[in-house]
């Protein structure tokens, strides 16, 4: 079986929000599905996917934290600021954490580890609404 969606997620500060309910929820097939792989790319250049811990809203947080000192707004070497003060750090943070998830299915479910969630970077203040391919290839078995 072969599954193509688009999904769109409503906007959302900058941050780093978990949305795993949200393609579960999108993607009702899964629950056919023995064995497979859902793909999830995000159709921006100023957001990001991740996956990490999904039950201490400190860790979120933290990279947060951590990405706003490691790629400072208003850097002096700065070229791209046409669009706003948030934008080329944007692009680099999207960059370091990659467009894309590749993640396994099993028994009907997403196959994550039980501290594991889908985060959506957001990396502008105001970057509107999203949109996630959500490409799925699996097996229901007999």
């Amino acid at each position: 079986m072969w599954i193509q969606r688009q999904l769109r997620l409503p906007p959302v500060p900058r941050g780093f929000h978990l949305i795993t309910r949200e393609v579960v929820g999108a993607l009702p097939e899964l629950r056919d599905l023995r064995v497979g792989l859902l793909h999830l790319h995000i159709l921006h250049t100023s957001a990001s996917l991740a996956l990490n811990e999904n039950a201490d809203p400190s860790v979120r947080r933290d990279f947060e934290a951590w990405f706003d000192e490691a790629v400072p707004e208003r850097a002096r070497y700065w070229t791209h600021t046409a669009e706003g003060d948030d934008d080329m750090p944007a692009h680099i943070k999207a960059s370091l954490l990659g467009p894309s998830l590749t993640l396994p299915i099993a028994g009907g479910s997403l196959a994550l580890g039980t501290w594991q969630g889908i985060y959506l970077c957001e990396h502008r203040d105001h970057g509107g609404s999203r949109s996630l391919v959500a490409t799925v290839n699996g097996d229901a078995g007999d």
